[in-house]
């Protein structure tokens, strides 16, 4: 049973705070805010105590998120650091890789850290992990409209980091020739594995929302929609012909059976889990940083 905490209330904050006040292992739950009005709303509402300091929450919590803006994470984690609690941090990071780099110098040992990059825990991707060996074509796509919540970023660290997170853990390790186009807002990447080509593109501009992949093997191609949590697999036809001077091919469509999850309430279930039992959690700090470093990449193409 676990005393948590959650530190930042924004549209990620609130969803921590209801996710966790949901999970039966959480037997406390603390936040904190600068708008401490709108931190005892949402106490209120979840049955959760409001601190006054983030100081009074640390006291009293054995893990918490860290959902502040971004560029606010290098001071506030530290501090956690300094308590000795466990830790997720929401994606990314830190503003930067060196900055994150530096934090992490001063994390104890002992604690839980692990880093909030959620569509890992979707269920297409263990089924794309299990579905695809050898790929010879991979592109993703992930498309917003255009949202208030959003300051101070790019697309690329808001919302294609969490495509440069599933690349780099389910299809190729290192990307190489990264080319990058586009603005703040609209962002296109060409990439290669070996020989393989990689696309990855994200608007923030976008009258649809969009969160696809679409892989192409030796003998199938698959399409996978991540709000949906649906897998399509085409397999080669059967069998080619001509019919009135018309090419005809028959292809097999396989609808792969999905467990439907929330996946925020995986990420944070396992977090707790992590905690309780002293593992590393899946996402480590490492890894973030290099999903950091790959955005620094990017952005660096941009005009």
């Amino acid at each position: 049973m676990m005393r948590v905490g959650v530190i930042g209330i924004g549209a990620m904050g609130r969803n921590h705070v209801r996710v966790y006040s949901e999970l039966k292992s959480v037997t406390s739950l603390g936040i904190y805010d600068v708008n401490t009005v709108a931190a005892q709303a949402i106490a209120k509402r979840h049955g959760a105590t409001a601190y006054e300091t983030i100081a009074e929450l640390l006291e009293n919590s054995d893990a918490v998120s860290v959902c502040v803006p971004t560029q606010f994470h290098a001071d506030v984690v530290g501090r956690v650091f300094a308590s000795g609690t466990s830790v997720l941090i929401e994606k990314p990071i830190c503003a930067t890789s060196q900055e994150a780099l530096q934090l992490m110098k001063s994390a104890p040992k002992g604690i839980t850290i692990g880093v909030g990059h959620i569509e890992r825990f979707n269920p297409i991707v263990e089924e794309l992990k299990k579905i695809v060996d050898k790929p010879l074509y991979v592109e993703m796509k992930r498309h917003n409209p255009t949202s208030a919540r959003v300051t101070g970023s790019t697309v690329v660290e808001d919302l294609m980091i969490h495509d440069i997170d599933i690349l780099l853990t389910t299809f190729f390790e290192n990307p190489q020739d990264i080319r990058s186009s586009g603005s703040a807002d609209i962002c296109s990447v060409l990439m290669r594995s070996g020989k393989v080509p990689i696309a990855l593109s994200a608007s923030r501009k976008s009258s649809k929302k969009i969160r696809l992949v679409y892989v192409e093997g030796e003998d199938f191609t698959i399409e996978g929609d991540f709000m949906t949590q649906e897998v399509t697999i085409y397999r080669k036809p059967g069998r080619y012909q001509v019919e009135d001077e018309r090419y005809v091919q028959e292809n097999i469509i396989e609808k792969v059976m999905v467990n439907k999850l929330e996946p925020l309430k995986r990420e944070l279930s396992t977090f707790i889990d992590c905690v309780a039992n002293n593992r590393p959690f899946p996402i480590t700090p490492d890894q973030a940083i290099q999903n950091l470093r790959i955005c620094e990449e990017i952005m660096a193409g941009l005009s």
